[in-house]
Formats: C-alpha cells, structure tokens, sequence
C-alpha cells in the first residue's frame, strides 16, 4: 500500500485534470452561447452609454471622462476578440472524428478555446457590470480662452476696427469706450473684436463678455465672471458681495484678460466687481460699448466715436439687404433705393431694417409709395416702430428727469436737418417752461446749456460750430440726425405713457388742406416752415395750443383777422423770418398767456398798442425788424413780467433820442437782459445807461453806429457779453472808468469788469488809437477790428499798471477767432509776448506795418489752431524772435485767398 499511494495520487491528480479539460471541450457549445448572449448584453449597457456620451457632448457641450473613453474603447476591441473567439468556437464545434456526434476532432484545440470562452465570459460580465455603474459619463469642458460670437460681414467699420486695434497694442491704452448713438454699430464694432481674438488665442489667458444695460448692478457682472471663469459655485454662491469680488480678483490677478462689456449706460465701478487695475505689468485690457460720452470719461478711458457711415459705405450696407435680385428688377429702382438709403443718414440699424423692408419690392410704383410713407409717416413703414425706434428710444428713456426729456422732444419740432441756434433754442425752453430755474434767466440759461451738453454726450444731439463770422460771433448751433429726429416725433405724437403731448411739424415745401387743419383741433405744438395753404383756412381754433413756430413763410404779408382769437392757452408764438409780414392784429391781446414772441426779420412797422396787455411776456426778440419805428411809449412798461428784450438792428426804433425806451425797461422790476443797438445821436442814451444801476446790470449786448458825435465810450457794464461799434467817426479811446482815480460801482473788482465780455467787433471807427481797456477781458473769445486808420497798437503796455494787470489776468488766453483788417498803422499787437493757447483762427490783411507777432520762444502752437490767414508777401517779411516759430506756425498758412475752416469751436 506505501507502494500504490502515490500513483493512486498521482492518478487521481491526472484523472482530475482530464476531468476539467473535458468539461471545458464537453461544455464548450454551451458555453459559446453564454458568450454570445453576455455580449449582446454588454453591447446594449455599451449602447446607452454611448447615447449619453453623445447627447452631454452634443447638448451640453461635455466632454466624456477619460474613464469612460478607455471603457468604451475596450468593449469596441473586446467585441471584436468575442466575435473572433465566437467564430473559432462555431468552427471547433462542427470538426468531429469519423462515425461521432461527440467527440471532437482534435480535443486539444477545443480545449484551449473551451477555457477562454470561460475567461471571456468573466471578462463581458465585469465590463457590464462597469458600464452599469457609470453615473457620470462627461464632464463640462474647460471654457475657451475666446468664444465666437455670431456675426454678419461687416460694412464700413474697417478703418474704424484698425484703429481700436491699434490702441488695444498700445501698452499706455488699459480700456477703450466705444460711444456713439443707438443702432450705429457699437456692439457689432465689438462683436468684431471679440473674433478678432479667435486668432490669436495665445496672446490673452481669457476674453471674457458681459452684457452689462442698466442699471450696472455689480452683483450681475459678477456673476457672470464667476461662471465664466469657472469658479466653483461653493466658494461664491450666497457670499457677500466682497467675498465674489475676492474670488474674482485672485483668478483674474494671475491672467493676462480682455473684458468685453456690451451696452454700459452709467460708470462701473471696475475695482468693486473684482477688476485689478490695469496697467504695463498685466496687460490687460477692458473695451465697453456706451451711448453716452461721459461714461467714457468717468471711466478714465480712451473714448472713440463711433459715427454714422458714409455715402458709399451706407448705400452698400442698404443694397446688401435689399438684395441684388430686388435692386436690379427694374431700370428705375437704383435711383429709388438711393433716395430710400439717403433718408437713413447712414445709421446703420436704420439701413438695415428698411433694406429688410424694402426687399422684394420689384416695382417703381411700390418704391415710391413706401418712399411716400417712409416720409411722411415713418411710424407706419415696416420695421420702424418695432425693431428700429423702440431701440432708439432707450436713449430718451435713460435722460435723467423729465425736463431734459421735454427738451429733447421740443428738439424735434424744427425741420429736418436745421440748424438750432443754441441761444434762440435755450430763450425757447424758457419761454415754454421746461426750466425750472426760469424765473431767474442766468440759471436757466446754464440749464438749458447743460441740458444741450447731456444731449450731445448721450448722443441725441449733433453739436456744430459754422464758419467764422464775425457777424454771428461765436454761434454754436445743434441739429438731430434725421432718424432721431423721427424717433422723437414718434415719441411726442404717440398716445401711449411715454408722452401725452401731441406734435404736429410741417416740413418746407409741404401744402396743407382745411381738412388737416381741422384735425389739429387737440395739438399742443405746431411748427409750420415754408409752408403753402391749398385754399383759403378760417381762422383756425387750437384750444389746447402752446406752440405755435411759423417761421420762413414767404407770402405772408398779414395775419387775417381774429388768427389769434381762438389760442387761449398759447405760450409761444415765434413769427420770425416773415419778411414780408407788415403787422400784427390787434387780438394779439387776447394770448394772455403767452410767454414768448420773436418777431425779428419781420415787415412789421408798428407795434399795436394791444401788445401791453401780455402780463406775462417774458422774453421779446425785435431783432432785424428795419421798417420797425419808434415803439409806442407804455407798450414795453406794460409787460410786467418781462425779463428779457432784444431789439437789435431795429434802426429807425432806437435811432437818436431813445431814452424813454430805456427808462421803460428800467422800472420793470423782473428785467434782467438786454439786448440793444444804438444809432446816430446816442450820447444821451449812452448816459442813460451809465446812469441806471438796473440797467448796467441787465445790459448783455451792445451795439453803436453812424455816431458822429462820442470821442470816448465808457462801458460801466458788468454782465456785457458783446460789444459792436461801426462807422463811429470821432470815437478814440474805449474806456472803463470816467478816470484812473474813479471808484468802481458795487463790490466788483476792476479786472474783473469785462469778465463776462467774449465779443468785441470794430469797423471802421477811423481816429480809434487805443482798446487797452481789453485786458479787463480775460474771457474774449473773439476780437474783430476793421478800418481803423490811426490805430497803431492793440494793447499799450506802456500805460501804468497794464503789463502787470494783461500777466494776471492771462491777457487773450481764451481767444479763439483774432481778425485785424485794413490797419494801415498797426504796428503792434501788443508790446509784451502772448501764448494764445486757444487760438483756432488769425486773419490779417491790410496792415502792411505789423512786422512782428507777439510770440516768443515759450510759445506753443494750439492744438486747436486751423490757420493763419494773410497776403504771402506779408508774411515772407515777418520777423520772428525764434526761427522754431517760424518753422511751427508755417504748416498753418494760409495765403488771403484760402477760406477759413469749418471746425468744433
């Protein structure tokens, strides 16, 4: 038995290992479709994964987790192996010996492929079992440095994106404001910009965009920070406002970023939000959209303008959108199309929504209507209403009260196209009561130019300077672009919360029915220009009226009767610019409460004696009314609440003697402005003035002509803003003070006496010797002095006290416009160098004798210099204290026949 033991073992060890290899060879076709139904079990765990991969990746933008990739990737390569090992099998299984049904041909390949269909079967139900445990399959993909923004080709805006580009690679540039009026292109300008990065993704670490609109809560623009810069949500989630801007500031501090901020309406506070400061160390940048100028000053940024487009450029954008088919349908529609593209005045939005309107029309006949509408009622055309003025109109509703919102409206009312005078329009305001300050004129006058600069900053309203003339002085003007313009009618007129007042403008070369005239029953506004009446209109009856603007109508010879009878409510009547008007009715009396009447460039020859009744008259412009005569004495000391009059160029009212006129304007106890010319015998007047405290105090613009009998003129005028004196034959010397020893009315310092005076115009005053009294005038803007034959010198520092007054009173430092014509003594400016640091103009002719211009080695040319106008000769014989001036001021030259330039003042 010791013998047998171990062969029994050994026996038994080979008896069970024969055992095992035929169960695998015996259970092999068994096993072979355990496999196949594992693996199709598996395929279908491997298809639902697989479906969701695809829909987070697709959907949600994931990206599959690397243990999910390698699991796919191995069931795709096990299935193949499990196909192979499947077919083996198959094939295994049908080779039997000869005269069986059992036995296998070769017993030890069956064996092998028995044994790894078993591994096999282990392997697919660990995979499945995998697979069924997958929770996450993808995960959100990192965010790109850059994400592309959806964008049309750009028209126009090359020049203008080359040159942003180039500020942004300015390292002195940390942000740039792109601002300029709504639909003009600001946020397609950075939509281009954004791209712009897609090209150089290795130059910032992240280019974030947040549209910011209003109000700029910083709260919002965090949050979108913090999304986009993927900071996990338990770090910032229901934190302070300091812990966000923590969170945000230690990401973004260890970046090199561009911030995009769409559509800002008021300053950002950049460093609450999490911003570090921009400087050389990081790099970074930060480029904003904004309608309104001065959020890029308080920004501290470097603003860009962002401005209609031009003939050409706009014209393209339009066809673009209209389409080619649609433009070349017939002959006569490119024609149509540019007279459609023209009333857009280039605002991109503009040109847009009516190219889009316009498309498909095919016809001569259609175009002309929808030009009709476009014209007429541009509310009513397709797309203006909708897509084009409510966009607009975020502009008017972001005004800051109510009283710039009048403003802007009343804006509207004149033509198409006009030019405001920025002065007549500011009288108007007052006149309508938009201005609270009204009862004190020089408060509402700086409200209403502030008013006019908060328009133009929220780019409502253009700002224009015209050409150089003396005449006009320094008149700065305003107008609407023709879109804006539109947009506010659309405001005025509509019935809706934003404004209840109606308007009612008739634009030049419009004929009017009796019909229209009937339904402008309710209107509170009518402007009429140049306008033409069909047939005879009754006189018309406006209870609700409070503006009537009747300007430039030719062929107005008279008002009919009883036009004023049926206006109870009027409260401002402007007539001006009727030539051809030769008077007035005498129911003028009953607008009781009118506030306003410009009668200048008028016919008229009488004042009717009924025009004392307006109690509440306040501002009364006679300007330019040549047949005008003497006004009837207690017509202007009836107007008691008259606070301003002008009655400029009215010769034959103010001619001579004209003192009762002045003592009127004396006792009105609310007078404060005046506005007068003075001809011929004007001594008495003169003194009139000097002698009334009141009248010193209200006098703001002063005119003297063909006087023949004045030697000196004293100008004891604290408030004068302008002063002209022509054809003033014996006149010498303009002077302050009666002498050097007399005491200066009331608390005002001698240098400070001309300190409102900004215009000075002289013609022909040939025995003038001296305007020393012009260092008093540390504010004079402009200075015109013409046919003087024996004046040889401006400014004579040899008087006492002069060189030291003109040096601390900084003598011309504001002068903008310097004219000096025909002077054939001048020899001197004057005796002392001047820096001239506003200059935009100087004009000299005929002063053959002025060899020398009063500047000196400290002299800078200023940045706002156009030119110097002068005959060739003259100037090739300046002699210059410093040849570097020489080689400064030469570039700026201009011989006699050039004109002068047009600019911003």
């Amino acid at each position: 038995m010791d013998l047998l033991s171990p062969i029994l073992d050994v026996a038994r060890c080979l008896w069970d290992s024969t055992a095992k290899r035929a169960v695998y060879i015996r259970e092999l076709p068994e096993n072979l479709n355990s496999l196949r139904t594992a693996m199709e079990e598996l395929k279908n765990v491997y298809k639902d994964v697989n479906e969701k991969v695809d829909r987070e990746e697709k959907l949600l933008l994931k990206k599959r987790t690397h243990v999910v990739d390698g699991w796919i990737l191995s069931v795709e390569a096990m299935e193949k192996e499990v196909t192979d090992l499947l077919a083996k099998g198959d094939g295994e299984i049908q080779k039997k010996c000869f005269g069986t049904s059992c036995c296998p041909k070769n017993c030890r390949a069956s064996y092998k492929i028995g044994k790894m269909v078993l591994r096999k079967m282990e392997d697919v139900a660990l995979k499945k079992m995998e697979g069924s445990k997958f929770i996450v399959v993808a995960e959100p993909l990192p965010s790109p440095v850059v994400r592309e923004r959806p964008l049309v080709k750009t028209v126009g805006l090359d020049s203008l994106f080359d040159h942003v580009c180039v500020q942004l690679q300015d390292e002195k540039v940390g942000s740039v404001g792109l601002y300029g009026m709504g639909g003009v292109g600001k946020t397609t300008l950075l939509t281009r910009i954004n791209n712009e990065f897609l090209k150089s993704r290795d130059e910032f670490d992240a280019v974030i965009w947040v549209t910011v609109s209003r109000p700029a809560i910083v709260e919002k623009v965090q949050q979108v920070l913090l999304n986009k810069l993927e900071i996990p949500k338990d770090k910032w989630e229901g934190r302070s406002e300091d812990e966000r801007k923590e969170e945000i500031f230690n990401v973004l501090k260890t970046k090199k970023f561009v911030l995009l901020l769409d559509d800002m309406w008021e300053p950002l506070d950049l460093f609450a939000v999490g911003i570090p400061p921009l400087n050389n160390g990081n790099k970074s940048k930060v480029v904003f959209t904004t309608r309104l100028s001065t959020v890029c000053l308080d920004m501290g940024a470097k603003g860009i303008e962002v401005n209609s487009l031009e003939w050409e450029e706009a014209f393209a954008l339009f066809q673009k959108y209209v389409g080619e088919d649609t433009i070349n349908s017939h002959p006569d529609i490119p024609e149509l199309a540019e007279i459609v593209a023209k009333e857009c005045a280039g605002l991109p939005l503009a040109l847009i929504t009516i190219g889009r309107a316009m498309a498909g029309t095919r016809t001569p006949v259609e175009w002309e209507r929808k030009i009709k509408m476009l014209k007429n009622y541009p509310a009513k055309f397709p797309g203006m209403e909708n897509h084009l003025f409510s966009r607009l109109a975020f502009s008017y509703d972001s005004l800051q009260d109510e009283a710039t919102k009048s403003c802007f409206l009343y804006c509207s009312i004149f033509p198409e196209d006009y030019e405001i005078h920025c002065n007549e329009l500011v009288q108007l305001w007052i006149g309508e009561g938009f201005l609270d300050e009204s009862d004190d004129l020089k408060k509402a006058r700086d409200a209403g130019e502030a008013i006019i600069e908060s328009l133009y900053q929220a780019c409502l309203l253009e700002i224009n300077y015209p050409n150089y003339d003396y005449k006009e002085g320094l008149t700065k003007r305003v107008k609407m672009h023709d879109v804006i313009r539109d947009m506010a009618l659309w405001l005025a007129c509509q019935n809706g919360n934003k404004k209840q007042k109606r308007f009612v403008v008739v634009d030049e070369g419009k004929s009017v029915t009796s019909q229209e005239v009937e339904e402008w029953k309710g209107t509170q506004r009518i402007s009429l220009v140049s306008l033409t009446f069909e047939e005879h209109i009754e006189s018309p009856s406006f209870p609700d009226l409070q503006t009537l603007l009747l300007g430039n109508r030719r062929g107005l010879f008279s008002l009919p009767s009883g036009f004023f009878s049926y206006m109870p409510n009027l409260t401002v009547l402007d007539l001006g610019n009727h030539f051809e008007l030769d008077g007035l009715p005498m129911e003028i009396s009953k607008l009781v409460t009118l506030q306003y009447l410009n009668l200048s460039n008028t016919g008229i020859r009488k004042i009717p004696i009924e025009l004392r009744n307006l109690k509440k008259l306040r501002i009364l412009i006679l300007n330019n009314m040549r047949r005008l005569q003497r006004i009837p004495s207690q017509i202007i000391s009836g107007l008691s609440s008259l606070q301003l009059l002008s009655i400029m160029n009215c010769w034959q009212a103010t001619k001579g003697d004209c003192r009762g006129l002045l003592e009127e304007l004396q006792g009105l106890t609310f007078m404060t402005e005046v506005s007068i010319s003075l001809c011929k015998s004007v001594l008495l007047p003169i003194q009139t003035l000097l002698d009334s405290q009141k009248l010193q105090r209200c006098l703001k613009h002063l005119k003297v002509e063909q006087c023949s009998d004045m030697n000196s003129l004293h100008l004891l005028f604290p408030y004068l803003e302008e002063v002209e004196l022509s054809c003033c034959f014996k006149l010498k010397d303009v002077i302050l003070l009666h002498s050097e020893k007399e005491a200066v009315h009331f608390t005002f310092p001698r240098d400070k006496y001309f300190n409102h005076l900004y215009r000075v115009t002289i013609h022909y005053c040939p025995n003038l010797i001296r305007l020393t009294c012009l260092i008093y005038a540390p504010n004079l803007k402009l200075l015109y002095i013409s046919r003087c034959n024996y004046l040889e010198e401006v400014i004579q520092v040899e008087e006492s006290r002069v060189s030291e007054i003109a040096s601390n009173l900084s003598l011309f430092s504001r002068l903008r416009f310097l004219s000096l014509l025909s002077l054939p003594k001048l020899s001197s400016i004057c005796g002392q160098s001047l820096l001239f640091p506003s200059l935009k103009l100087m004009h000299m002719s005929g002063c053959p004798n002025l060899r020398k211009l009063p500047f000196d080695s400290n002299f800078k040319v200023s940045e706002k210099l156009v030119g110097i106008i002068g005959e060739q000769e003259w100037w090739n014989q300046l002699e210059w204290e410093d040849q570097t001036i020489t080689r400064q001021l030469t570039p700026y030259f201009m011989p006699s026949s050039c004109q002068p330039l047009s600019g911003n003042g």
